[in-house]
């Protein structure tokens, strides 16, 4: 017998969810880690990490994340090592997003996995869907760039600055642009 799905369960493995109270309670309580750690500001190194490590799915103990930074569903968010991320990064991870290693992502950065229903009526009534964004090892993504749902940025590739990224970036290369195109491949 197939159990029913809870809305945050569905939104999690990318099946169109309708929001509802289980959701804004989770975003409520998340926004409870993000004011604290926002206000600590850049200097309360060890207290910041720890608050990272509660609010976070998983992060690994070398990554540091300078405040502000914004997200929705934190423990949807992994972040694997020596990755870096600038102020003010912005990241709606109402489906998976997954930060590989050696990541450095610039100021003003925003990443979405969420949709909403294209018909009016539906998204009236709350119906949205999430799909998952995935940072490979290695990649460098410049300033106000924003990542869309659905998107995998491959293994050291670049994306350059103000770049609208709605489409998934192979391995190895310079992209940049809205939309984003590649501009070259990157020689080993």
């Amino acid at each position: 017998m197939k159990r029913n799905l809870s809305e945050f369960d569905k939104m999690i493995n990318e099946i169109e969810y309708k929001q509802n109270q289980e959701l804004m309670d989770l975003l409520l309580e998340n926004k409870k880690f993000m004011d604290e750690y926002n206000d600590l500001g850049t200097t309360d190194i060890k207290k910041r990490k720890k608050l990272l490590k509660n609010m976070l799915g998983y992060i690994h103990e070398s990554v540091d994340i300078l405040p502000p930074f914004i997200c929705d569903y934190g423990k949807n968010i992994t972040i694997d090592e020596h990755s870096f991320i600038n102020h003010n990064c912005t990241v709606l991870a109402e489906a998976n997003v997954i930060i590989g290693k050696y990541v450095r992502i610039a100021p003003n950065v925003s990443i979405y996995t969420v949709g909403h229903a294209e018909n009016p009526l539906e998204r009236k009534e709350g119906f949205s869907y999430a799909k998952k964004v995935i940072i490979e090892d290695n990649v460098w993504i410049g300033g106000n760039v924003i990542i869309l749902p659905g998107v995998t940025i491959g293994e050291n590739s670049i994306i350059g600055a103000g770049s609208v990224i709605n489409k998934s970036i192979p391995k190895n290369v310079v992209a940049a642009g809205n939309p984003c195109k590649i501009i070259k491949e990157i020689e080993e």
